[in-house]
């Protein structure tokens, strides 16, 4: 949940957690504290001792200083510095849509240009909640396949971010998340969801006990892993709204080097608070469990905040480096790029550089972009080398920007002038679907329109 949070949904997540839980504050220390010391002084030494100490020491401020490229005396006067290539007027964008979001995904995939077809109708039958309004039969019409080949791609799209997507109903939406998470080997946990969801609903425990053999505590265990599923997994998504981006990382150039600074502009420091220092023994049961929830909740939040903002800055990172032309030239020498490419390189999941480039912004000295944009798939050269399709489309903008207004370029012109430019074979139809994808009229329209 936190990898896919914007910097002010962070923000807000903090501050309300700040609020709920007494045994979280805001610390005042400026202390450093080498996490990664820490790290590898690790073993040996208790798992519960560690967490603790861990989240009494961390702060905001040590995070920042790892992860910044730069020493902390001169990270203010940087930051300043990175506040300059990205003016107010830079930093508004449209609200992520889930069918983009899909889409996205699905053209970074490894299926074949006929399967992405179907998959763009299946994604084209989604509700706003992400469910799947039409039947096999009726997306095979559209699509002019059979419907065991619209199977074959609705399980791939159900298993895209956020995963559930595409399901016909509720049922099918947690099943398909349980088997993400690996919980399929249960059939207790398969069944409570697949023929008892009412019952669990309306609160009708006691038939359930009696069938599975059961404790209440048992029941309750099988219950927090279904309350932590996703029953809407397209409902975080927005209609395309404009927004106010404010952006997580800056990416600048300094000498021959690219400085990648997180930011961390409002975000409280946090530790553990003095509380959990107090000898006090909790008088009932009751207030022990609240005492241990709240003091693993605190702990959890310290560590996590730490993770997201490593894993941000080491995809960052990788994106710098496969992309260092782009940082250098400007968009027109975007690369191709896969999520399978950064995944590798930090070895991580695809599924965690997904969630941790949703939402996410990055000053560069060419403008404030989405960390998805720096992904795009290759068209190949005539000389066996790949551009970017995300490169190919600025070129089309650029041709489109300084043609005669009387005399519009056709698809089939602007196909040529791509030829000539990039060496590369370009079809009509695809040069349409470029423009198309930059809400860019046919020559005929934009003559008319003139």
């Amino acid at each position: 949940k936190l990898l896919q949070l914007s910097r002010l949904e962070l923000l807000e997540t903090v501050q309300q957690e700040m609020l709920d839980n007494p045994f979280l504050e805001e610390s005042s220390s400026d202390e450093a504290v080498d996490l990664a010391a820490q790290s590898e002084r690790r073993d040996g030494v208790e798992e519960e001792v560690y967490d603790r100490e861990l989240a009494k020491d961390a702060s905001w401020e040590d995070y920042l200083g790892e992860f910044a490229s730069t020493p902390r005396l001169t990270q203010q006067r940087e930051f300043e510095a990175a506040e300059e290539i990205s003016p107010l007027e830079a930093r508004y964008a449209a609200k992520p849509t889930l069918e983009g979001h899909l889409l996205w995904q699905l053209r970074l995939s490894t299926l074949s240009d006929a399967q992405k077809e179907i998959g763009e109708v299946i994604i084209g039958n989604l509700a706003p909640s992400g469910y799947l309004q039409a039947s096999l039969e009726e997306i095979a019409q559209m699509a002019g396949v059979s419907p065991d080949e619209v199977r074959i791609v609705l399980e791939r799209v159900q298993l895209c971010d956020p995963v559930g997507v595409a399901a016909r109903d509720a049922r099918e939406c947690l099943l398909i998340q349980l088997k993400s998470l690996n919980y399929d080997r249960d059939p207790i946990l398969l069944e409570l969801v697949e023929s008892h969801l009412e019952d669990l609903e309306a609160r009708r425990y006691k038939p359930l006990l009696r069938k599975f053999k059961l404790n209440m505590e048992e029941l309750k265990e099988y219950l927090d892993i279904i309350q932590g599923l996703d029953p809407l997994p397209g409902a975080s998504f927005g209609g395309g709204e404009p927004t106010y981006v404010s952006p997580d990382v800056f990416v600048y150039k300094m000498g021959d080097e690219f400085i990648i600074l997180l930011n961390e502009d409002g975000l409280p420091q946090l530790q553990l608070s003095s509380l959990c220092q107090m000898d006090m023994t909790p008088s009932s049961d009751k207030e022990k469990e609240y005492c241990a929830e709240k003091m693993r909740s605190a702990t959890w939040l310290i560590k996590s905040l730490y993770q997201r903002q490593r894993t941000l800055y080491k995809v960052v990172e990788s994106i710098v480096r496969h992309q260092q032309p782009f940082f250098e030239n400007g968009v027109s020498k975007l690369a191709p790029l896969i999520l399978k490419d950064i995944a590798d390189d930090i070895g991580m999941h695809e599924s965690t550089v997904s969630r941790i480039t949703s939402n996410k912004y990055v000053a560069t000295p060419h403008g404030i972009f989405e960390l998805k944009f720096f992904f795009n798939s290759g068209l190949e050269l005539d000389d066996g080398s790949q551009v970017g399709s995300e490169s190919v489309k600025a070129l089309i903008k650029k041709f489109i920007a300084e043609e005669d207004p009387k005399a519009p370029l056709s698809d089939e012109r602007i196909g040529e002038m791509l030829k000539d430019r990039l060496k590369v074979n370009i079809a009509r139809r695809t040069v349409a679907k470029y423009r198309t994808a930059l809400d860019i009229p046919s020559s005929s329209r934009r003559k008319e329109h003139f």
